[in-house]
């Protein structure tokens, strides 16, 4: 009876030793290694305790900073003339993207900043608190060049190239200071305009001041030198004196005509001893002469310096370069008008759509966003460095 049950117990005992052989051993629970003290102590060091340094900085020494915002475009007024608004054209306001260009340099420049610093003395007004936040204060040892540099932290600008918009941010430990600032950035950029403005009308009529003056010189001379030409000759006008003169010529002509009917009416009816004919023929004699002496007037004759052409010729000479000086003159004036009013129509100035604000809470710094650029800054550096370390280790 005790040697079939042991017979059937030893093929169970067979197969349970070899199950159990069979089976995967646990893994052991995972141990708090030194590497991982390294691991946490590195993240610790590295971003814990720089963050919380941060954040004791930020709420703790750094000034509050209030900002003033100012915006404005540079404007081209293109006023309509006479002929545009009769033939009904209005006059729209333009943008000067080049102005605009140059205004965006400027308010960077040093130029600017020495200028605003001679006015309030920015160097003092931005390193009032470097003892207490070195890190956004101004030192106040610093040159016009690390004035300049600082400059382009606390006067943000955003330019829009395409509409020729700029929007300034200025910041300041101070509401009124910010303000003041803006509007002492505005003043400075509207002057600056403003002479880019002159410059410009002045180039626009520096050449047709130029043209007119040379015609007035040269219509001065023109008729001065008729002045002359009358005094000289003692004759106002020479073409009227030559009218008088055909006129002097056509009676003398009258009058020999008439004397020679006479002579010939008396010669018909009297005798040759008549005295009636001799003196009918002095008279005919007489005015013969007068004749020949008018018409000797109209060339040269060497008794007599009045030659009546050379003198109408002289004279035309002058009335005709009196006349074209007097034309160039006015055509002058014309074109000077008409650039002084191309200048008006092309002048420029500074609009602004935002006038300087005062704030009446600080906005900057913003704590929270930098604690978080900070925080993520370090947290990628540290895992960089613990990424590296494990590469190493993993490659001995």
């Amino acid at each position: 009876m005790n040697k079939p049950t042991e017979a059937n117990t030893a093929p169970a005992d067979a197969v349970s030793a070899s199950a159990e052989v069979k089976t995967a051993p646990m893994a052991r629970p995972a141990r708090f290694k030194s590497r991982h003290r390294v691991v946490l102590i590195s993240f610790v060091v590295a971003v814990i305790f720089p963050l919380l340094i941060g954040a004791w900085y930020l709420y703790a020494r750094a000034l509050d900073q209030y900002v003033s915002y100012v915006a404005f475009t540079v404007r081209s007024e293109d006023v309509s003339s006479a002929t545009d608004i009769l033939g009904g054209l209005s006059a729209f306001g333009t943008g000067g993207s080049e102005d605009t260009d140059i205004l965006y340099e400027f308010i960077q420049s040093r130029e600017l900043v020495k200028l605003i610093d001679e006015e309030i003395d920015l160097r003092a007004i931005y390193s009032a608190g470097y003892e207490t936040d070195p890190v956004f204060s101004f030192n106040d040892g610093g040159t016009i060049e690390d004035l300049a540099n600082y400059w382009s932290k606390v006067v943000k600008i955003f330019y829009d190239s395409g509409t020729g918009l700029i929007e300034l941010r200025v910041h300041a430990f101070d509401a009124n200071t910010a303000k003041d600032i803006a509007e002492r950035i505005f003043s400075r950029s509207s002057d600056m305009i403003n002479d880019l403005s002159a410059d410009a009308r002045a180039d626009a009529t520096r050449y047709a001041t130029e043209e007119l003056e040379f015609a007035v010189e040269r219509l001065k001379a023109a008729r001065q030198a008729v002045t002359q030409f009358r005094s000289r000759n003692q004759i106002v006008d020479p073409e009227a004196e030559i009218g008088g003169q055909a006129g002097l010529m056509t009676a003398l002509q009258t009058k020999l005509s008439d004397a020679l009917i006479a002579f010939d009416l008396i010669r018909e009816s009297a005798g040759t001893n008549d005295p009636r004919m001799a003196q009918a023929e002095l008279r005919i004699e007489v005015i013969r002469e007068r004749i020949e002496e008018e018409r000797l007037k109209y060339g040269a004759d060497d008794n007599d310096d009045r030659d009546f052409s050379t003198l109408v010729g002289e004279y035309e000479r002058l009335a005709v370069e009196r006349e074209f000086a007097e034309q160039t003159y006015l055509a002058a004036l014309a074109a000077l008008d008409s650039a002084k009013i191309e200048a008006q129509r092309k002048s420029r100035y500074l609009a602004a759509y935002i006038k300087p604000t005062l704030a009446e809470r600080a906005e900057y710094p913003q704590r929270m966003l930098l604690l978080g650029v900070f925080g993520a800054f370090l947290g990628f550096i540290w895992a960089i460095g613990v990424l590296i370390f494990y590469a190493i280790k993993d490659r001995r």
